[in-house]
C-alpha cells in the first residue's frame, strides 16, 4: 500500500484523529467546522485508501478498530511533525515565536516550572507555553505522539528506553511535613516513623513514583501503610489538610522551602529522594522556541541543585 501516491490528503488525517477523540462523526466534524456529510465522505475515502475499516460503529459511539487505531497512531505523529515543521519555519524567519507544549507530572515541578517559564518569556515574550499536568504513564505516549514537547519532573525508568532521552537537572530530598502547631514537633526527640502511625498520613496516588518509594519504606520498617489516609497529589489541598488537620506528609523539599506554617518532622527519610530532570523524545528536533524553554529549564535546574546541596 503507497500512501505517498498523491491520494491521502492532511484532511484525511486530521478527521481520522478527530473521530477516535470524539467518538463520533458528528462531533468531528463539529470540531473540524465541516458539515456531517463532507466529514462522512472523507472518512469513507479514507477507508477505501487503507481498503479496511477503520471505526466500529455502536449504541456507545465509534471505537476504532485495529486498523484505526494503527492509522490514528500514525496521523498523530505526522500532524505533529507538520505542525512542529511549521513552528520551527516560523522560528528561523522569526527567532521569537513559536509554542512550547510542556508535560508536568502531578505535584511534580511547582518550583522549577514557574521558574523556567518565567525567564522564557522575559527573554521571549511571543512564545507561547501550554503546561499539561497528568500521570507519567499519559505524559509519556503524548510525549511520543508529538502532543507534548518535552516531560518535566521527576525522573524513573522509561518504559522503551530507547526511545526517549532523560536529562537529570537535580536531586531532591523528600521531608515528612506537618504544621507547626503539630502534637508530633512537641516530641522533642528524634522520632521513627512507626511513631507516625498515631496520626492520618497524606499519601500520593498508586500511580506515582512517590508512592512506591514510601511503601518500599514502610515494607523495609515492618510497617504497614497508615489506615488512616488521604491520598492526593494536589499541593494546594495536601497544604490546606496540614494546615487544618493533624495529618502528615511526605513532600519534595522545594515545595514547602519558604513556608513559614510547615515545619519538617525529625524522621529519617535518606533513602527516599526524588531525581527531577527532563525527558524528550530521543532524535525528534526540537523547534528553536523547545530548545529555548529547555535552557531555560537547565539553567535554572542548576540553580535549584546548588541551593539543595549548599554549593
Amino acid at each position: 500500500m503507497d500512501l505517498l501516491d498523491g491520494r491521502l490528503k492532511f484532511r484525511h488525517l486530521g478527521l481520522v484523529v478527530a473521530v477516535a477523540e470524539h467518538g463520533s462523526v458528528v462531533r468531528a466534524a463539529e470540531a473540524l467546522h465541516l458539515t456531517q456529510p463532507a466529514a462522512t465522505r472523507t472518512l469513507r475515502e479514507l477507508e477505501d485508501l487503507v481498503g479496511a475499516r477503520l471505526f466500529d460503529r455502536g449504541p456507545r459511539g465509534m471505537t476504532a478498530t485495529v486498523y484505526g487505531t494503527a492509522m490514528v497512531e500514525h496521523a498523530r505523529l505526522v500532524l505533529a511533525e507538520v505542525r512542529r515543521a511549521g513552528e520551527h519555519l516560523a522560528g528561523l524567519r522569526e527567532g521569537q515565536t513559536g509554542t512550547v507544549t510542556v508535560g508536568t507530572l502531578l505535584a511534580g515541578t511547582s518550583v522549577l516550572l514557574p521558574r523556567a517559564v518565567a525567564a522564557l518569556k522575559r527573554e521571549r515574550p511571543r512564545i507561547t507555553v501550554v503546561v499539561r499536568e497528568a500521570t507519567y504513564d499519559v505524559l509519556y505516549q503524548q510525549l511520543l505522539a508529538g502532543e507534548v514537547d518535552v516531560v518535566v519532573g521527576r525522573l524513573g525508568p522509561p518504559p522503551e528506553p530507547g526511545r526517549v532521552r532523560q536529562h537529570t537537572l537535580y536531586h531532591e530530598p523528600i521531608r515528612l511535613m506537618a504544621r507547626r502547631s503539630h502534637p508530633l514537633h512537641a516530641a522533642g526527640r528524634a522520632l521513627e516513623l512507626a511513631d507516625t502511625l498515631a496520626h492520618p498520613w497524606i499519601l500520593p496516588l498508586e500511580q506515582t513514583t512517590l508512592r512506591g518509594e514510601l511503601e518500599a519504606l514502610f515494607d523495609r520498617s515492618g510497617l504497614a501503610l497508615p489506615a488512616d489516609r488521604v491520598e492526593c497529589t494536589s499541593i494546594l489541598t495536601v497544604r490546606a489538610l496540614l494546615l487544618a488537620t493533624d495529618m502528615i506528609a511526605a513532600l519534595p523539599e522545594l515545595v514547602v522551602t519558604g513556608d513559614d506554617q510547615l515545619a519538617p518532622l525529625p524522621v529519617p527519610l535518606e533513602s527516599v529522594r526524588r531525581t527531577v530532570g527532563t525527558t524528550l523524545v530521543a532524535g525528534r528536533t526540537m523547534t528553536p522556541a523547545v530548545r529555548e524553554f529547555v535552557r531555560h529549564l537547565e539553567a535554572e535546574g542548576e540553580e535549584l541543585g546548588a541551593a539543595l546541596t549548599g554549593v
